[in-house]
């Protein structure tokens, strides 16, 4: 899941107005947004009524299931006519969902349309349950969870220590974030309850960054 913050509506609004945007078309996300309580029915609902106040003409909104999704995106502005219509879209969404809508946007045929991202990205996170958002995966490219039980020290430890602990851990405790456990003493514990302490005898190579080079694709077809 992608964890999403809310924008100081002000940064919306003064982008609204530099680009002289008077009606507005509002997406949503009903899968990682709407968790996350930024994008989903109530927060659309919340943003119409906000831009509303200040002077826009909010013409609709959408709440696709995935907002990252292509198609799904490419249907709206087939079926809904204020979606093509509007001077701007405001995105309730991560940025993978902003850029997929200015890109169908620009696809339809409405060049001048201009969107809006309501939402920072943050991380990619795991969910403990509804509310509580974990990052356990930094998206490196090169998973080392199999030598590490399952914890990743590249994003669990502040210093993505791949071969740690480091000098400052303090009764199993981070000397960064001193309130959390130490990703090595955790993976230490992990390991010699499954037998395999053996793992951190070995040496694992610095990562390769080139892995993570922009923008990456994956072509199944």
């Amino acid at each position: 899941m992608i964890i999403t913050k809310k924008k100081d509506i002000t940064e919306i609004t003064e982008n609204l107005k530099e680009a002289d945007a008077k009606s507005v078309f509002l997406f949503g996300c009903d899968s990682c947004a709407e968790q996350c309580k930024t994008g989903g029915k109530t927060e659309l609902a919340e943003m119409t009524e906000t831009l509303t106040k200040a002077g826009f003409t909010v013409t609709g909104s959408a709440l696709p299931s995935e907002t990252c999704y292509n198609q799904l995106i490419k249907k709206e502005y087939r079926t809904n006519e204020d979606a093509s219509l509007a001077d701007a879209t405001v995105v309730l969404a991560c940025g993978a969902g902003v850029k997929n809508i200015a890109d169908v946007a620009a696809s339809t045929g409405n060049g001048t349309q201009v969107t809006i991202p309501a939402l920072d990205s943050h991380f990619l996170s795991s969910v403990d349950r509804v509310g509580r958002f974990f990052e356990g995966c930094s998206l490196c490219g090169e998973c080392v969870l199999d030598k590490t039980a399952g914890i990743c020290p590249h994003t669990d430890c502040p210093k993505s220590m791949l071969n740690g602990p480091c000098g400052g851990v303090d009764h199993g405790k981070c000397e960064v974030i001193r309130e959390n456990d130490c990703a090595w003493v955790r993976i230490y514990g992990r390991l010699k309850t499954q037998g395999r302490l053996d793992l951190m005898k070995k040496i694992t190579p610095p990562k390769d960054h080139s892995r993570t080079t922009h923008p990456r694709k994956l072509l199944l077809r």
